[in-house]
């Protein structure tokens, strides 16, 4: 079903569709704070399926395959607290710049979004109210009630990425991404190499920036926190053997490098 946008009512959620943000441990003591901008694939009711067949809407398009099994199981196991976005990239993407075109993508790869096109400026700003900003100032929320307990912080961003893109495969398990940060992008990359069985990308198979990613640049770099992005490749984590191995293998390296981030000195993280 496609959404007529003249004929259309506001948009807004019925009160037995799902919030959101998803609050994983709040309050927790870990320095560890792991947020997760393509946990979910949910589409609001209002608009039907964007105009897509079922199976573009389970690709990665819609969100980050695998990786909110991961996020989950990690932030379980390391009592950690983890927010996350239960909607899908495709009705408003949480890890752009709102004034980004592909913050609301008419094209992702190669599919047309037909739900997508001619949206007015009010039509964008509602998503924008709806989805993108209440899970944005969770995150600050946090942030500023960590900072006032003198808690430290280590935002780590979690992703998945595609194992072929454009035709070519990549051959990376697992990819660092940053800007700016160079206290834990540096001993995450050290900790994954030292595993022996992995290709690890260094700002591979994306690197972040300003113009192309906001969770990290805003929540991140802006506000001097130390932090990373974590992409791992979709074939990997797509059943739940994977999510459960490579979660396992994130908790121990995080462990390691905690006694090396955090010291009693160290509640300006």
């Amino acid at each position: 079903m496609l959404l007529d946008h003249a004929a259309a009512p506001e948009l807004n959620l019925d009160t037995d569709e799902v919030d959101p943000v998803h609050d994983v441990n709040p309050g927790s003591t870990s320095p560890f704070l792991f947020t997760c901008d393509h946990y979910g694939r949910i589409i609001p009711r209002i608009l039907g399926d964007l105009g897509l067949p079922r199976d573009e809407l389970t690709r990665h398009i819609a969100w980050d395959i695998g990786i909110a099994g991961v996020a989950e199981r990690v932030a379980a196991a390391m009592n950690a607290h983890l927010i996350a976005q239960r909607y899908s990239r495709l009705v408003i993407d949480c890890n752009r710049p709102p004034k980004a075109v592909s913050s609301i993508p008419l094209i992702s790869e190669a599919t047309t979004i037909p739900g997508n096109d001619g949206l007015t400026q009010e039509a964008k700003a509602r998503r924008r109210a709806l989805f993108f900003d209440p899970y944005h100032r969770r995150i600050d929320e946090v942030i500023d009630a960590r900072r006032a307990a003198g808690q430290p912080t280590i935002l780590v961003s979690l992703h998945s990425f595609t194992p072929v893109y454009a035709g070519i495969k990549r051959p990376w398990h697992i990819g660092t991404l940053y800007q700016h940060d160079r206290r834990l992008p540096p001993l995450l990359l050290q900790h994954l190499r030292a595993e022996g069985d992995l290709v690890v990308g260094d700002n591979e198979p994306y690197a972040v920036s300003d113009a192309t990613d906001y969770t990290i640049p805003v929540h991140g770099e802006r506000r001097g926190l130390v932090n990373t992005g974590i992409e791992i490749r979709q074939d990997l984590i797509t059943e739940e053997s994977g999510q459960a191995e490579w979660a396992e293998r994130l908790v121990r390296i995080f462990t390691e490098i905690e006694a090396t981030l955090v010291t009693p000195r160290a509640s300006h993280l």
